[in-house]
């Protein structure tokens, strides 16, 4: 891996999976070898500021990459469903436009123990999935980026 500059941004509404999506991230790097600066980290109200900071991010220039950390519980309003689509969708404007990954690690539950099931191991620990995600997408851009160097001195 050739550059592993990592930004996070954490949702603090339901801050105790959130905090447990960033914890499983950073042991997940911790094990690979990559340090994340805590200064790299950046918390936000809710998951309705995740894109907005994640573009902020982007447009530093100072990252390879963007991690987006939040928990939208469906309770008993529309309120879920607005939240989820608008989130998903504000990520992967960022991602495409600022031509960086947005990788979203925001759990859409129907209830607070599913959200719990996904940071715990007894479904997986979604933080640490979007930190090897994260790794995964830069390698493949990278290997994109040098197959797109080698050819262009042919004819692609």
């Amino acid at each position: 891996m050739l550059s592993t500059r990592i930004a996070i941004v954490v949702a603090e509404f339901n801050e105790d999976i959130t905090s447990a999506l960033l914890k499983g991230a950073v042991a997940y790097f911790q094990e690979k070898n990559i340090k994340i600066d805590e200064r790299h980290i950046f918390y936000v109200p809710g998951a309705v500021e995740l894109p907005l900071a994640a573009r902020r991010c982007a447009l530093t220039g100072c990252f390879d990459a963007v991690i987006v950390f939040g928990a939208v519980i469906k309770g008993e309003t529309d309120h879920y469903d607005y939240v989820s689509q608008s989130v998903t969708y504000g990520c992967q404007k960022v991602a495409l436009e600022q031509n960086i990954p947005v990788i979203f690690g925001v759990l859409t539950t129907p209830t607070h123990i599913q959200a719990q099931d996904r940071v715990t191991g007894v479904r997986g620990h979604h933080g640490r999935e979007a930190a090897c995600a994260t790794l995964k997408t830069l390698s493949a851009l990278e290997k994109i980026e040098s197959v797109a160097l080698t050819d262009s001195r042919e004819v692609c």
